[in-house]
């Protein structure tokens, strides 16, 4: 196992993008330090781990930064590959097909969840919960078994993963509804499924507290674009 010295991650408490990464160092059974940072007042370690992007997760290991969590699961599954829990496949056209739909995860469905939690009312706000459902439908197709890693948690299900716990705080938020039960049942299922994972929900924030800061980052983030 590594040593707390030789393996670190900076983040930020509410981020669905560092606790993934936190799940699979849970899952792969490593060692490391957490390092708590305050985004709003990037520390100087941040920017220094960070310059380009200057943004959470950063995995530091041995002394070498790894920013941008897909490329961190990445370098998580390629590094310790003696460990018992493998988040990608060996085939390389099952690899590319996870990273293929985390893509989709991260650039489709999490963004319009997260457009429409900040919108008003209107238009506007009803086309991104369409376009997430539509999208949210897609990804419920991948799913043929327990998770989408198969019959344990992988690379793909740990990218997905804030939609079990995130997306229902942005719904209340935001005053809508993608994740419909009867609409996604195999989603509904895979979420909770998901969630009652030990080391998942080890590692799952206070939900009283992200319901305060995600509304408070929705009128902020309001407020700004009507400037």
């Amino acid at each position: 196992m590594e040593s707390d010295q030789e393996l670190k991650l900076v983040g930020f408490w509410p981020s669905p993008f560092v606790i993934r990464v936190k799940w699979a160092l849970e899952l792969k059974g490593l060692n490391y330090t957490y390092i708590e940072d305050d985004i709003f007042n990037k520390s100087p370690l941040l920017l220094q781990l960070n310059p380009v992007q200057q943004r959470v997760p950063v995995l530091v290991h041995l002394n070498k930064p790894i920013p941008e969590s897909p490329i961190i699961l990445q370098y998580i599954h390629d590094t310790w590959t003696d460990h018992n829990h493998t988040l990608l496949p060996s085939d390389p056209h099952l690899k590319a097909h996870a990273r293929f739909w985390a893509t989709v995860g991260d650039h489709k469905l999490l963004e319009y969840a997260w457009m429409a939690m900040i919108c008003s009312k209107g238009e506007e706000k009803e086309g991104y919960v369409q376009s997430a459902i539509e999208v949210l439908g897609l990804i419920q197709e991948e799913l043929k078994n327990d998770f989408f890693g198969g019959e344990s948690i992988g690379y793909l299900d740990l990218v997905l993963g804030w939609i079990s716990y995130w997306l229902p705080v942005w719904e209340e938020v935001g005053s809508m509804k993608i994740l419909d039960e009867a609409q996604f049942p195999v989603i509904y299922l895979w979420a909770k499924r998901f969630m009652d994972h030990p080391k998942i929900e080890a590692h799952l924030p206070p939900r009283d507290q992200m319901l305060v800061y995600f509304e408070k980052r929705r009128i902020q983030l309001k407020l700004a674009w009507n400037k």
